[in-house]
């Protein structure tokens, strides 16, 4: 089952450290949001693989968007 995982700030993305298929572990880093100056991880929820990457670097986002799917 896919999980869908939400930016949690709005903010920036700054870096992405994960793609698509890619093993990822709960609390792994998926992407960087920089808000106000400071970088916000976000992670994994739990074990899986990547399924898609719904942003890029750069990209605006707000508090809610989808930035990655694991399954």
């Amino acid at each position: 089952m896919a999980t869908e995982i939400p930016a949690h700030i709005t903010g920036t993305v700054w870096k992405i450290e994960k793609k698509q298929g890619d093993n990822v572990q709960e609390g792994d880093v998926l992407v960087i949001l920089e808000s106000m100056k400071m970088e916000m991880p976000v992670e994994a929820p739990e074990n899986g693989v990547v399924q898609e990457i719904r942003c890029s670097e750069g990209q605006a986002v707000q508090e809610g968007d989808v930035l990655a799917i694991i399954g």
